[in-house]
């Protein structure tokens, strides 16, 4: 070993001797505050937000901010552990993007539970079987998740923060290329997400429905000649090869996950909120409900239409808008909408995802 190897070596060593000890400050610091607390929430997700983002703007590299958002992710995980354990329901199984959207989201030091719908994740949460539930609402490329927004405005627990996961999709086999492959399971989001490279690579095998992409893969480990399209981690979990990789037709392809409670979150500085409205049946009725936001300089950030269940044609509006409805603009923004709209719910605020 020459002796600037040597050098770099030891002066790594002294920094991670020294990573250690300020960990093990901040663990005690964590733990400390969780007693100050006693009862309250384990999670404070615009703190969480905050030290996130002040990361970011402290950070001079040469680690990317993603690389700098992970570390303190998976750093202030251990520390929440310490305090209790946090269970956090998903779509599954294990295996799913749903399950990677969670580790993303809060850490390795978490308990996930899979659940079998989004009805039942939301049932967790309620029940409190879980302490929040982490489920899709839309996809860049194939749009909103109808039976999430259904579910977000039926229910009364509220949206606490939001996760984006860019979703790379693999093919994956035990067979050792695409000429053995008769048949493909996937599941509609996915097969959404892949038309054009099945269609210019797999145009005439089966593709058969699968409840979730952990479950295609698990349908594909178990026969010959079949395929399933998941991310890695899925391969991973059931074993199988990887024949392509980052099949998806849009390399940018995003889900947005919204993250579900019982908690009001604070302010974090840099929020959102959501809110589901309908209007009444009249002529200019919906111009009427956007203009308390460009009244009081609101910006709108998405709105999606989804027929209401309560008769032919009637449709609830879902609503996303920066600030958080403690913020003043955004208050007398919807203290005004309510007086027009026919009918308005605040779904949550919460903070931007970093």
């Amino acid at each position: 070993m020459s002796e600037e190897l040597k050098k770099y070596r030891e002066q790594i060593d002294r920094i991670d001797d020294e990573l250690l000890k300020l960990f093990n400050q901040r663990a005690g610091l964590a733990q400390q505050i969780g007693r100050v607390k006693g009862t309250g929430a384990v999670l404070r997700p615009e703190r969480e937000a905050q030290v996130l983002q002040r990361m970011a703007q402290a950070n001079t590299g040469p680690l990317s901010h993603q690389g700098v958002s992970q570390l303190f992710t998976e750093v202030m995980s251990q520390c929440r552990a310490l305090e209790a354990p946090l269970r956090v329901a998903y779509l599954g199984p294990q295996g799913t993007f749903s399950e990677a959207a969670v580790f993303q989201r809060f850490g390795q030091a978490t308990e996930g539970l899979p659940e079998d719908s989004f009805d039942a994740v939301f049932a967790a949460v309620d029940s409190g079987a879980a302490n929040y539930g982490l489920v899709p609402v839309e996809n860049s490329t194939e749009g909103a998740i109808g039976r999430t927004l259904d579910l977000l405005l039926n229910s009364n627990l509220r949206i606490c923060g939001e996760v984006l996961l860019q979703v790379h999709q693999c093919l994956m086999t035990n067979e050792p290329d695409l000429s053995m492959i008769r048949k493909v399971y996937v599941h509609p989001q996915s097969f959404g997400q892949c038309q054009g490279w099945l269609h210019a690579h797999l145009p005439n095998v089966e593709r058969i429905t699968a409840s979730s992409n952990a479950d295609a893969a698990r349908l594909a480990a178990e026969e010959s000649f079949a395929a399933a399209i998941a991310g890695e981690q899925a391969a991973e979990r059931f074993k199988l090869k990887v024949l392509a990789r980052n099949i998806e037709d849009d390399a940018r392809n995003t889900t947005r996950f919204l993250v579900i409670g019982n908690q009001d979150v604070a302010p974090s500085g840099k929020d959102k909120t959501s809110l589901a409205m309908s209007a009444p049946n009249r002529p200019g009725a919906m111009h009427d409900l956007l203009t308390p936001l460009a009244k009081n300089g609101v910006s709108m950030t998405k709105l999606e239409s989804r027929p209401s269940g309560t008769g032919l044609w009637e449709y609830v509006f879902y609503v996303d808008i920066e600030g958080h409805q403690s913020d003043a603009k955004v208050a007398t923004a919807l203290t005004q909408l309510k007086q027009i709209a026919a009918f308005v719910k605040v779904l949550g605020s919460y903070p931007v995802a970093v």
